[in-house]
């Protein structure tokens, strides 16, 4: 689990975009693992479910799922099983992101069963205050993802640099390892310097990527940016 946690870390979460299914997630995620070996910038990848496997398969770049249930095997009719992810390629999987919210104990109670079998979290926080409680939890990793922004192409690192800057604050306070992402709106390479700059490990991305018309260009615009940041 924690050969891929190598930073700065650009983690891209294919949603349900119409761009990133099947053959085309395939895709992606191959240009995706090209930037990766050029760059030698760690790069990962969230498609759906249903490609989680296939992707797997064709790349040798950390693979996620988006969200994962706080269940054991057993009758959960149309619930996502930990094992079943893992079985299927992931290495971890995304929690709590906006677009599937959860409470805090059924974060807590995933980010367990993923550390029990071996598999990271990037548990998703909309503010400071979330992060804080999250960071007790000791999940791998920590996105801040103001909901408002999300899809916007309004990066948080500009128009709320004090949401990131809380959040390092809050979250070292409690849990000096675990890796801080930033999110929403991240389009350009330097949407990627500025979050690094303010104190973030790298970014999670979605639409910035998947919906670009060349994402190979943007992902190794986002790659050299990060690399030129680590270098300064």
């Amino acid at each position: 689990m924690t050969n891929w946690l190598q930073t700065p870390l650009i983690v891209v979460n294919f949603k349900t975009y119409f761009e990133a299914t099947g053959k085309k997630a395939i895709a992606l995620a191959r240009a995706a693992e090209t930037v990766s070996m050029e760059t030698h910038t760690s790069i990962g990848v969230a498609p759906q479910f249903a490609d989680i496997a296939a992707v797997a398969k064709s790349v040798s770049i950390p693979v996620f799922a988006q969200h994962i249930d706080p269940i054991d095997p057993g009758s959960h009719t149309g619930q996502v099983l930990a094992d079943a992810v893992k079985e299927a390629g992931a290495v971890g999987t995304l929690v709590n992101h906006s677009e599937r919210q959860l409470r805090l104990t059924d974060i807590s109670a995933i980010i367990k069963i993923a550390s029990g079998k071996g598999m990271a979290t990037i548990v998703c926080a909309n503010n400071p205050e979330t992060s804080a409680a999250v960071a007790a939890l000791d999940p791998g990793v920590i996105a801040i993802e103001p909901p408002e922004l999300i899809g916007t192409g309004i990066p948080v690192s500009k128009a709320q640099p004090e949401v990131v800057t809380d959040t390092i604050k809050l979250v070292r306070e409690i849990n000096e390892k675990t890796i801080i992402l930033c999110g929403a709106g991240i389009s350009r390479g330097e949407d990627v310097k500025a979050a690094l700059k303010l104190g973030t490990e790298g970014v999670l991305v979605a639409s910035g990527i998947v919906k670009a018309e060349d994402p190979y260009a943007i992902l190794r615009e986002f790659a050299e940016a990060a690399e030129n940041k680590e270098k300064q």
